[in-house]
């Protein structure tokens, strides 16, 4: 795998996840109580043994490069390597933004060009998923591929929001569409037991969606990009301009857990995933396949006469007597007496308050980090640093689906309340 340099996509503006995204970029969106998103791909690139890697972003860029500079000296800790951002910038020759997933990777061609790799795997900053990217690499090499594509098997009702892929029995890739429907969709049909599903699956996920994911020959990147100046994306534009030249596009079965954190509601579903047992979707306790992140060094959770039930709770937490239930809390997050918190994500906190500065914070008219006592919280995210008074209520009480309240700290999503980091809710607030 050294002859593999990672490029990771940080995406766009981060849309559909704001407010999350308001102050950071997507891929340094905090998950499962004490990630980043971008831990994800990263780790497991570092369990691949693929330590090249660069990131590529142009919005609120502060907060990931922060936490990749805190997180991860991959020549010390992981060997001869590196995690570098590369921010979008203006140049003469480049007087433009990232237009797209292919731009972001020609604007900076001159400097992957300088490695001496021979593939480049290019990955999204936004997918939760546990693979070895080595095996990626391997069935490229040995099917002799120019493009590899991460093929995720999926059912009729979700193939409409991907672009599919129709392969042969061998899985090389004859044809690609982009979020097909009706006939157009019936025609991207393969029999996926050739792939490796069994019979029960592949009737039931008789198609093949990219996952953004790809490794490419060096030559065949640099080569399409040079013969496809305007494209911008590697989906809707480039992979068909390979297909229609002819190279050899192959597919690269996926059958686990993945999830694109796209939306407010994609995410919040994600992380209250985590809390299932014995067995969730996705797990971060594998000893042999580690999620790394940036070592705080904090104390152990004190637990003080709380009910607390299918819940992950983060280092550094102080709950008093509460009732919490299916909840993810983050690191350092205080929750105070006679609380209830329901299917509720709280990101914690990025610093401490002492019982002291507490007391004279209240004294003065304000309100501490986290939540108050008295208050109940039910489908909601509270980001970094919220202070939510006392005898609060969050549970979307009018039943409203979308509403921008930024004005009182609060937006709502997918249903969901969603209070903006560094937002206080006043006392008594009902929401």
């Amino acid at each position: 795998m050294k002859r593999v340099l990672a490029i990771i996509l940080g995406g766009g503006a981060g849309t559909r996840l704001y407010p999350l995204t308001k102050m950071r970029a997507k891929p340094a969106v905090p998950l499962a109580g004490k990630y980043r998103l971008i831990d994800i791909p990263i780790s497991n690139c570092i369990n691949s043994e693929i330590n090249k890697m660069y990131v590529l972003t142009q919005f609120n860029s502060a907060s990931l490069n922060r936490h990749l500079t805190q997180s991860y000296n991959l020549s010390s800790g992981f060997g001869q390597g590196f995690v570098e951002v590369l921010a979008a910038q203006q140049t003469p020759d480049s007087p433009s933004w990232f237009e797209g997933t292919a731009d972001a990777v020609r604007k900076y061609q001159w400097l992957f060009q300088e490695w001496d790799v021979d593939h480049y795997l290019i990955l999204s900053g936004d997918q939760l998923y546990r693979m070895d990217y080595s095996a990626f690499v391997k069935h490229h090499i040995d099917t002799g591929a120019q493009i590899s594509i991460g093929a995720l098997p999926v059912d009729a009702a979700q193939a409409e929001a991907f672009g599919l892929m129709h392969t042969n029995e061998q899985g090389r890739i004859q044809e690609f569409r982009e979020k097909p429907k009706g006939d157009a969709l019936k025609q991207m049909w393969v029999d996926t037991s050739r792939l490796g599903l069994s019979p029960e699956e592949a009737q039931k996920r008789p198609y093949l969606a990219s996952m953004g994911i790809y490794v490419f020959s060096r030559e065949t990147l640099f080569d399409l990009l040079a013969q496809n100046p305007t494209a911008t994306d590697f989906g809707k534009e480039l992979i068909p301009a390979a297909l229609n030249r002819g190279d050899h596009l192959q597919s690269y079965l996926f059958d686990d857990y993945w999830e694109d954190i796209g939306t407010i509601g994609a995410f919040y579903e994600a992380n209250l995933a985590l809390t299932d047992q014995p067995n969730p979707a996705f797990s971060f306790y594998d000893e042999s396949f580690p999620i790394y992140t940036r070592p705080r060094y904090l104390p152990p959770s004190k637990l003080l006469d709380a009910q607390v039930t299918q819940s992950i709770v983060g280092e550094g937490s102080i709950i008093k007597a509460c009732s919490i239930h299916h909840c993810v809390l983050g690191v350092r997050s205080r929750v105070e007496d006679e609380c209830v918190l329901q299917d509720t994500l709280v990101m914690g906190n990025d610093f401490f308050e002492s019982s002291d500065e507490r007391a004279v914070l209240r004294e003065r008219g304000g309100t501490p980090v986290g939540v108050g006592r008295g208050t109940t919280v039910k489908r909601a995210i509270l980001d970094k640093n919220a202070r939510i008074g006392r005898n609060v209520t969050i549970v979307n009480k009018d039943h409203v689906e979308e509403a921008d309240r930024p004005e009182l700290g609060f937006y709502i999503r997918n249903g969901i309340v969603v209070v903006v980091k560094n937002a206080t809710i006043a006392d008594g607030t009902v929401i």
